[in-house]
């Protein structure tokens, strides 16, 4: 029987690999920001507050039995009107607060707050 020997040099490759690998594991994740969603129903924005990261992208699902609509009151995004299932989508990349409404029912309101 014949034993092979590998030079030392290999060794410490595969253990380095191996450190390496392992370290990766535990590494954060990388810092993104994270969606958030905001539910239409019942006439309601939920929740009527939102609060964000810079960058985030903000979807409103309408999930009432009638078309509603998401607009900036400041003029910053507009929706078409959005049937039962239908979504809006708006990424908020500066800082500030956006406060919103439904055209068709203007009791409807809510806001976003996009902190830095």
């Amino acid at each position: 029987m014949t034993t092979r020997k590998y030079p030392a040099a290999a060794g410490r490759a595969v253990n380095l690999s191996a450190v390496l690998v392992t370290a990766l594991l535990f590494l954060p994740a990388p810092v993104r920001a994270a969606d958030a969603t905001i539910k239409i129903d019942n006439f309601t924005f939920d929740p009527p507050r939102l609060t964000v990261k810079a960058g985030t992208t903000v979807t409103w699902y309408n999930e009432d039995d009638i078309p509603h609509t998401v607009d900036s009151s400041q003029g910053k995004f507009k929706s078409a009107a959005l049937d039962t299932d239908e979504k809006f989508e708006f990424k908020f990349s500066e800082p500030g607060e956006y406060p919103f409404f439904c055209r068709m029912h203007p009791k409807m309101t809510g806001k976003v707050i996009v902190q830095p």
